[in-house]
């Protein structure tokens, strides 16, 4: 039966069957509908309108916030692994890389002639540059650095001893002229000849006049002018111009100047220096002492350039770009390079002299002898 008002009249638009309207306790009058919820009061059920939480604004924003949440856990994630992956990979992967590099230098082994440890603190490493000519083209522009000279046999053309006790260095270079006697025959005669009984020989005659070896490190011509154009050459101060007809050097500024390998090379072999002062040409006086004193500044040039290198890759490339030129005693590994690069970092080592005397042999032969004071310099190196 339709339901009527109370004039009578029937109430349009419902069933008798549909639930009376809600009324206002408080007016009297038909509540409002509210959109979303049924005439009940229940709010729907469907899983739309719960899951985008319509009909309430707090429960939506939280789902929707928690779904982005759920989205960003999985970035920060990755990204966080991949730094992790950099921080190990990276350095395990240069390490890698610079071993496989170090491991092509050739060995020789020279264990059985390397001074005992001892209480000695330092570690003196036995530097040696050979005159080897091998592998350099004669039409090459910078031969005359490395070809002038004539050579019988394998000489060595530099020995140095560097000392590395801490943060402490000191380097020495011994003038291949020094008069001693040859471990393997005896018989007197100038350092950089008993090389040709081979490096344990020249080690045994290093040992001989006071100065321990623990190491050994030696390059030739070829593998020098590669080491310097590895690092992008390096850079020496000139305080004149400067000529050496017999080593190929050839300065014509004063000042900064940077050299290639080549021209490194004819630098430290110079023993005819001669410089432009005043106008006026002037041969250096002192012959292996000047030389020695351009070796340190050359060596400490060469461990700054490779200090402030960046690249590790560069870096670590550099010990495959020697090729055979360069060899290494049996006991240097690959974590004694590392712990000598670390102790070079910001190094400038004291130039140790060896106090010599000239003289002429029955022979004719000019060469060196050691002073009786050299002793104080030696007990420095043998620390």
């Amino acid at each position: 039966m339709a339901e009527r008002d109370g004039s009578g009249r029937k109430i349009l638009g419902r069933s008798s069957s549909e639930n009376p309207p809600v009324v206002s306790s408080t007016t009297g009058l038909p509540a409002r509908p509210v959109l979303g919820r049924s005439s009940t009061g229940a709010a729907p059920s469907g899983t739309g309108f719960a899951s985008e939480g319509l009909g309430n604004g707090r429960t939506g924003g939280t789902a929707v916030a928690q779904r982005h949440s759920r989205k960003r856990r999985p970035r920060k994630r990755t990204i966080f692994l991949c730094l992790i992956a950099l921080v190990i990979l990276v350095p395990v992967g240069c390490f890698a890389f610079g071993w496989s590099q170090f491991s092509k230098i050739p060995t020789v082994n020279v264990s059985a002639v390397l001074s005992p440890r001892g209480s000695r603190s330092g570690t003196n490493y036995l530097i040696v540059g050979t005159d080897s000519r091998a592998g350099i083209e004669s039409n090459d522009p910078n031969s005359g650095a490395f070809l002038s000279g004539e050579v019988s046999g394998s000489r060595t053309d530099t020995i140095m001893v560097l000392h590395v006790d801490g943060s402490t260095t000191r380097l020495t270079s011994i003038p291949r002229d020094l008069w001693v006697t040859d471990p393997a025959t005896g018989q007197k005669g100038r350092i950089n000849s008993t090389f040709a009984s081979g490096p344990s020989n020249l080690i045994s005659a290093v040992e001989a006049i006071g100065i321990p070896v623990d190491q050994y490190l030696e390059i030739n011509f070829v593998s020098f002018g590669r080491l310097v154009d590895a690092i992008g050459g390096i850079t020496i101060d000139f305080p004149y111009p400067a000529v050496d007809d017999q080593s190929g050097l050839s300065i014509a500024n004063s000042g900064p100047n940077h050299l290639n390998g080549a021209e490194a090379l004819a630098y430290v072999r110079s023993r005819n220096y001669t410089e432009m002062v005043n106008g006026k040409w002037r041969v250096d006086g002192t012959a292996d002492i000047g030389r020695t004193e351009r070796q340190r500044v050359f060596l400490t040039a060469l461990m700054n350039e490779v200090a402030g290198e960046r690249n590790p890759f560069q870096l670590f490339a550099i010990p495959g770009s020697l090729g055979a030129g360069m060899k290494r005693g049996s006991t240097f590994s690959y974590t004694d390079a590392i712990g000598l690069a670390w102790a070079l970092k910001d190094a400038t080592p004291e130039m140790v002299v060896l106090p010599v005397t000239p003289r002429r042999t029955s022979g004719g032969a000019d060469v060196l002898d050691l002073q009786p004071d050299a002793r104080a310099a030696i007990s420095g190196l043998a620390a």
